[in-house]
């Protein structure tokens, strides 16, 4: 890693929140939303909740399936 490198990569931090692909447990519909999730996530689908806010990380009651960068 170059000089410039390691002063870009201090002056611009990278991000500490993830998108998530997530399936529903009740039907397997799939659905992208951010791991710090600040509104209720329900499945557009079947209406099961799928993440709710908890002040920081959001709580994910679906399966997470990848993890997006």
């Amino acid at each position: 890693m170059s000089s410039r490198e390691q002063i870009m990569e201090r002056l611009i931090p990278k991000p500490r929140s993830r998108f998530l692909l997530v399936s529903c447990l009740q039907c397997g519909n799939k659905q992208v939303f951010p791991d710090t999730a600040t509104v209720k996530v329900v499945c557009s689908v079947c209406g099961e909740s799928l993440a709710i806010p908890t002040g920081g990380k959001a709580k994910i009651f679906g399966r997470v399936e990848k993890i997006l960068d």
